[in-house]
């Protein structure tokens, strides 16, 4: 027959004398073990980074660093998966040097090393800089949310408990009713049936309990629900699918290559708080004296902004669109003169607006300016639709506002190289890379230290595309 065929399974055949004879050069395994030999396991902080002269011998953590890059770049994040491609994948056989840790030492790897996981991702980006792969001019910073390891009926809002409550008590008042009715028949069919129900009572009270204990703690303040399989998760709107129990994770990433420079778990159900943190720590990591960083409105917050503007990081944030007076064709705020000299404001007919007094809204700090000559002026209509006079709430902030909205009307393109710059990497994070089933580990701790390592696999796989496997190891020896 006219079939390609195989080689007889009896047919004695000679294999190559070392198992790197099965390894191509230019293998990522290759790159993962000159990478991580490059590294000090001690300075980095892993445990058993110093072995014991006493006591059970334990795995060398550069191997077992190795294992972990290797899996989380095959979609492999699973320690009992990890453990099995251990006995059957050549590539891993040449890494680990035929190691075959089982899936509990794999996984506690994972759990005592998360803050050392960080700093690998962090040297990575600091050998990427040397590189030059790295610009340090322009930031963007976007996040995007990662199903936690909760289900969704694990996850307690105070809504949700309220309603919960008053189910619970309408199946008591059922059960305590169909006892009763028991009650009334045959004696010995009325003991076995209110035994049966009372004991559904009693399970139905044990829940009650519970519930009203999670919502005295939501009623505190200090959280607004409780995740009972992962505290840490909180449920929020994910697109597409609704509402999911999830983290929200954030990324800076560097103009040039679209490398990322800082990444953060966070479980802020939107992004309206994390812009100064994350823009921070990525000035950091670039060693600049100033940084620009660029976002979208989902980050509008005039006080972030200005914990940004303080410590010499420009921001071009995407101001979101409000109702204003202007849309209705009456006078919009820009007619409205301040003299800081006055302090106060000069209306658009010459009428000076003074200052009334102070207010806090949110987290802001307003003073309010007023005219008192509205009632007498002509121009009332195309000035304001209240029946009072015209006013306006300044902002703490006004002055770092003023300069944001005139950064961004002199960069108006700017917006289209932060969608260019950060959302596609999202997308290969979840798609390509395998890992939009959410997270594996459990508490911010743990997500974070994963998270880490995902955002390492992705700047590795871009290094390697963008120089080669051959030129980056050849760097290795050099930096």
């Amino acid at each position: 027959m006219r079939y390609i065929e195989g080689t007889s399974r009896t047919q004695i055949i000679l294999f190559p004398e070392t198992i790197d004879e099965y390894i191509s050069e230019d293998s990522i395994v290759r790159f993962v073990e000159a990478y991580v030999n490059s590294l000090s396991m001690r300075d980095l902080g892993f445990t058993y980074s110093e072995p014991k002269d006493t006591g059970r011998k334990a795995y060398n953590p550069s191997d077992m660093l190795k294992l972990y890059i290797y899996g989380y770049m095959r979609k492999i994040r699973s320690s009992r998966q990890l453990e099995s491609e251990t006995h059957r994948n050549v590539e891993l056989m040449w890494l680990m040097k035929k190691l075959q840790p089982d899936f509990k030492t794999i996984s506690d790897f994972r759990k005592d090393n998360l803050e050392s996981i960080k700093k690998v991702c962090r040297e990575f980006t600091i050998f990427c800089r040397k590189l030059n792969l790295i610009g340090s001019d322009l930031v963007a910073i976007d996040g995007s949310k990662f199903k936690a390891l909760n289900n969704k009926e694990k996850c307690y809002t105070k809504n949700f408990m309220k309603k919960e409550l008053q189910e619970i008590d309408e199946k008591i008042n059922n059960y305590l009713q169909a006892i009763e009715n028991s009650d009334k028949k045959e004696k010995e069919f009325s003991k076995i049936k209110s035994e049966e129900l009372n004991q559904v009572i009693e399970n139905l009270e044990k829940e009650r309990k519970e519930i009203e204990e999670m919502l005295k703690e939501i009623e505190t303040g200090k959280v607004d629900q409780v995740s009972k399989t992962d505290s840490d998760s909180r449920m929020m709107k994910t697109p597409g699918s609704g509402y999911q129990v999830s983290y929200n994770a954030q990324i800076a990433v560097d103009s040039k290559h679209h490398m990322i420079v800082e990444s953060e778990v966070t479980n802020e159900q939107n992004d309206l708080k994390c812009l100064s943190q994350i823009a921070e720590k990525s000035k950091q990591i670039l060693e600049v004296d100033n940084l620009k960083v660029v976002c979208d409105s989902g980050y509008f917050s005039e006080k972030e902004i200005s914990d940004c503007e303080k410590n010499n990081i420009d921001c071009y944030v995407a101001i979101p669109r409000k109702f204003s007076n202007e849309s209705l064709g009456m006078y919009g705020l820009s007619e409205f003169k301040f003299d800081q000299s006055t302090d106060t404001y000069l209306c658009p007919q010459n009428k000076e607006m003074t200052y009334k007094g102070t207010y806090i809204k949110g987290n802001r700090t307003l003073r309010r300016y007023e005219c008192s000559d509205c009632n007498k002026c002509q121009f009332k209509k195309q000035c304001t639709g209240s029946k009072g006079n015209r006013y306006i709430s300044r902002s703490e902030f006004e002055e770092v506002m003023q300069r944001v909205r005139e950064r961004m009307k002199a960069n108006r393109e700017i917006l289209k190289t932060r969608s260019k710059t950060v959302e596609h990497i999202f997308g290969t994070m979840k798609q390509w890379l395998g890992y939009g089933g959410g997270f594996l580990l459990k508490g911010l701790k743990k997500v974070n230290g994963e998270f880490s390592l995902i955002s390492l696999v992705y700047n590795m796989k871009r290094a390697i595309k963008i120089i080669g496997m051959k030129k980056l190891i050849e760097s290795l020896a050099v930096t």
